[in-house]
C-alpha cells in the first residue's frame, strides 16, 4: 500500500505483513488495521484485539464483515472510486487489444457503480453505443438502462458489479451456464469486477464445448487458487490488477487517512507526493495505439502466463496461489493516462484529451 508511512507514520509504529498471512496474534495489540482485498477482516481476526479503526484501500468490501465491526464499535473506512480510473483504462486497453472496431461496437456494462458509471460516461463521450444493466438504478439515472437479457446481445460485455449472495438481485454466478450459453459466439466478455460473478466452472465447460466466446479475465473464482485450464482458454489473463495504477493506490491510502483524521478530529496530513510532475510522452495514429502505448494489458497477460507456465513445468500445483499473489505484489509501476502527453493527429486530439492525456 503506497504512502502508508507518509500518511500514518506520525501516529506510531507501523508493522507490514503479507495480506493473506495476517493473524489474530499479529493484530492483538494494534490500534489501526490497514488492508487490501486479500485480507479477511472478521471476528476470527479481530476478537479480543485493540483495533479501533479498519481501513481497506479498495473499492470492494466483500472481504470485510462490516456487521461485526459495527457491533464492536470499530470504525471502518474504504476507498470507493479510488482506482476507478485505472479499471476503466484497463477495459479500454482490453478493447484496444481484442476489439479493433470497439468505437463502433455496442458495449454492455453490468453494474453502474463507481467504475461502471465512469466507463459508461467515458465511452459515451467517445460516441460508443452503450447499454447498462443495474437493477438498482432508473432511466433517470442512466438513460441507456436495459434489462439483463437485452444487454446480453451487445458486442462487448464489461462486468463491474460487486459480489453479493443475498437480496433481490444476488450477483454470485450471475453469469451461469445458461447465461453463458446465451452469449453470441463472437461476444467479448470482460470481467474486472469480482471473479465469482462469472461461474468459472461453467465458463470452462463452455470453452470445452468448442465455444467461440472471447474472454478477458482480471478476476477469478476462486483467488488465488485459479484454474490453469481456464487460463489457457481466455484471450487475456491478468492477476486482479485492473485497478493497480500508482495514482489509484495513492488515492486509496489518502482516502483512508482523511477518514481517520475526521474520526479522530485531527488535522489532515498535507500530501502532494501523489502528483508526478514528470510526464512521459506517447504517440500513435489511432486512439487504440495511444491507449496501448500508455498501458498495454498484453504485457500483464504475458507475465501471468509465464509465471503459471513455470508452475506447470515444476509439477507443483499448490504454488499457483503463491505465484498469483506474487504477481500482484511485484506488479510493475503503472501510471494512469493523466501521466502522459500524447502526440496524435489532430483528428483524435479531442478524444485523447477526453481520456485524460495531455
Amino acid at each position: 500500500m503506497l504512502m502508508v508511512e507518509e500518511l500514518f507514520g506520525h501516529l506510531g509504529c507501523i508493522q507490514y505483513l503479507p495480506g493473506r498471512q495476517i493473524s489474530a496474534a499479529d493484530v492483538a495489540d494494534a490500534d489501526l488495521l490497514l488492508v487490501r482485498s486479500v485480507t479477511r477482516v472478521d471476528r476470527t481476526l479481530l476478537e479480543g484485539s485493540s483495533v479501533a479503526f479498519v481501513g481497506s484501500a479498495t473499492i470492494g468490501t466483500d472481504h470485510v464483515d462490516q456487521t461485526y465491526l459495527a457491533e464492536q464499535g470499530i470504525r471502518f473506512a474504504h476507498a470507493p472510486g479510488c482506482n476507478a480510473n485505472a479499471v476503466v483504462q484497463y477495459d479500454l486497453s482490453v478493447l484496444s487489444r481484442l476489439q479493433p472496431d470497439w468505437q463502433s461496437s455496442s458495449v454492455g456494462i453490468v453494474g453502474c457503480g463507481n467504475v461502471g458509471v465512469r466507463l459508461y460516461r467515458t465511452l459515451k463521450s467517445l460516441g460508443v453505443k452503450c447499454s447498462v444493466y443495474d437493477p438498482f438504478l432508473s432511466v433517470e439515472d442512466i438513460p441507456n438502462l436495459v434489462d439483463f437479457q437485452s444487454l446480453l446481445a451487445t458486442d462487448v460485455i464489461c462486468v463491474h458489479t460487486p459480489l453479493t449472495t443475498d437480496g433481490p438481485f444476488p450477483t454470485k454466478h450471475m453469469f451461469n451456464a445458461e447465461v453463458l450459453a446465451a452469449l453470441g459466439e463472437n461476444t467479448l466478455l470482460i470481467n474486472a469486477g469480482r471473479g465469482a460473478v462469472i461461474d468459472n466452472a461453467a465458463l470452462l465447460q463452455r470453452f470445452k464445448g468448442g465455444s467461440g466466446l472471447r474472454v478477458a479475465l482480471d478476476v477469478w473464482e476462486p483467488e488465488p487458487h485459479i484454474n490453469l485450464e481456464l487460463l489457457e482458454h481466455v484471450l487475456l489473463a491478468t492477476p486482479h490488477i485492473a485497478g493497480y495504477s500508482r495514482e489509484g493506490k495513492v488515492r486509496g491510502t489518502e482516502m483512508l487517512a482523511e477518514d481517520y483524521c475526521q474520526w479522530r478530529h485531527r488535522a489532515a496530513v498535507e500530501q502532494t507526493l501523489g502528483v508526478d510532475s514528470h510526464r512521459a510522452s506517447v504517440r500513435g495514429e489511432s486512439l487504440s495505439q495511444i491507449i496501448l502505448a500508455a498501458y498495454d494489458v498484453a504485457d500483464d497477460d504475458r507475465r501471468m502466463r509465464q509465471a503459471m507456465a513455470t508452475v506447470l513445468a515444476s509439477s507443483q500445483p499448490d504454488s499457483v496461489a503463491e505465484r498469483f499473489d506474487r504477481l500482484r505484489k511485484d506488479y510493475p509501476q503503472r501510471h494512469e493516462f493523466t501521466h502522459f502527453s500524447a502526440e496524435v493527429p489532430s483528428a483524435i486530439s479531442d478524444q485523447t484529451k477526453l481520456l485524460g492525456f495531455v
